[in-house]
């Protein structure tokens, strides 16, 4: 792979492959933004360099509809119905969307397909051949699916499916020799072969308090609420504030019911004088359990309030004032923004950032390593990968650890403290 450096504008972004795969390091640690100019594709082939989006050349089966820029938004429902190839390379990869799903869910599933139409325009078109399927949202389908791919023979990589219970099935299968699977799925754990690819909150709440341990905090209350999330939150904070020799002193689940009051008023006769609070959501409000805070005068001068990326899909509430979150940076999709709004007619998201990077790294993978590079010495290796959602790498139980930035929330608004959380 070509190492030199072309005009900024010229590049689309995909992922910094480690220095295994790529020789030219960045200070960062994770290899700079690749240039699909500059990707080696394989022998007997032409480089795969960039194009619009409009003008991919490889094959699209299915529905004529798709293979346009849409006017305004994603596409259609009824044209994403169709099973879809993208590309003519000699590496087989799955994708698996929730493409005719109704609501958000389809139309999020259909922003991930433009996300990926876009990566291979750029990146992957004469390296893969991208084998798109609509779930239809439907889990019990996408399970299915996802077996299909996962026992093909023919996938060296599976890309989705965004519905939990069916990540959370493909997790639990046994077997070695399975390809790797990139799981789009929200709040996802992740499992043995089987990797999250989205933030989750237990990876915000532990970036975020591994920050404020890093400033020298010691001591940690983290407040959750009961679920199977609660556990993969609170071992992941507890790790990250290993590092810097803190400790979560307890963890206390709370109930919707009572919206973690209870917790709050218990927390006093559990630990003296905590250094600071990571507060947890799940899919609620925590206005509930801040206006509890706030009544015993936290945050203040000696205890810092810890929220989640998750506190910020809803407005945000007065009571976040002076909290401090970690989460991903909207400005790291710059580089592929102005470029899919011109193709696409609209404004990409998160899911068109996740979609973009897991093909974007499947093409790189690809070219620098071939069809059987899909390995876990590549996948899990500790340096990680940049891409439009930043620094990110793979862990072998199939969580993702994410350097983001670190806001505190003053006035209404996030404030950014550091550029990027120290957590790897």
């Amino acid at each position: 792979m070509k190492c030199e450096r072309h005009d900024p504008r010229l590049l689309a972004l995909a992922l910094g492959l480690v220095a295994t795969l790529c020789a030219c390091q960045s200070k960062s640690g994770a290899s700079d933004v690749l240039d699909p100019s500059a990707i080696a594709a394989p022998a007997g082939q032409a480089g795969a360099a960039a194009a619009p989006a409009q003008q991919a050349s490889g094959q699209i089966s299915g529905s004529s509809a798709l293979a346009s820029a849409t006017s305004g938004g994603p596409t259609s429902a009824v044209a994403a119905k169709a099973q879809l190839t993208l590309g003519t390379g000699p590496t087989k990869v799955a994708m698996l969307l929730p493409l005719s799903a109704p609501g958000s869910t389809g139309e999020n599933g259909r922003k991930m397909y433009d996300g990926a139409r876009l990566a291979m325009a750029d990146l992957g078109d004469k390296l893969l051949t991208l084998t798109i399927e609509d779930t239809r949202g439907d889990s019990g389908y996408a399970k299915d699916l996802a077996v299909k791919a996962i026992t093909s023979g023919t996938a060296k990589a599976v890309i989705g499916p965004s519905e939990l219970a069916a990540a959370q099935h493909l997790a639990k299968l046994s077997g070695s020799k399975r390809p790797p699977v990139l799981a789009l799925a929200d709040n996802f754990a992740g499992g043995p072969g089987v990797y999250s690819v989205r933030l989750s909150e237990a990876d915000s709440a532990a970036a975020g308090a591994a920050a404020i341990a890093s400033k020298g905090a010691k001591k940690f209350v983290l407040l959750v609420p009961a679920g199977a999330d609660s556990s993969a939150i609170e071992s992941r904070v507890a790790n990250a504030l290993s590092i810097y020799g803190a400790t979560l002193a307890v963890t206390l689940p709370y109930s919707p019911t009572d919206g973690g009051a209870k917790v709050v008023s218990d927390m006093g006769s559990l630990v003296e004088a905590p250094d600071a609070v990571v507060v947890a959501s799940g899919g609620g409000s925590p206005a509930t359990v801040l206006a509890a805070l706030k009544a015993k005068g936290i945050p203040g001068k000696t205890v810092t309030v810890i929220g989640t990326d998750r506190w910020l899909e809803r407005p945000i509430d007065p009571l976040y004032e002076g909290a401090y979150i970690a989460t991903l940076d909207e400005s790291e999709t710059g580089p592929i923004a102005d470029r899919f709004k011109a193709a696409y007619k609209y404004q990409p998201d998160v899911n068109v950032a996740y979609a973009y990077d897991m093909v974007a790294l499947s093409a790189g993978i690809a070219s620098a390593a071939g069809p059987d590079g899909f390995n876990k010495q590549v996948l899990e290796n500790t340096t990680g990968f940049r891409g439009s959602t930043g620094l990110f790498r793979f862990r072998s139980d199939g969580s993702s650890q994410r350097s983001m930035p670190f806001f505190r929330v003053e006035k209404g608004q996030l404030k950014l403290v550091e550029k990027q959380t120290s957590g790897f």
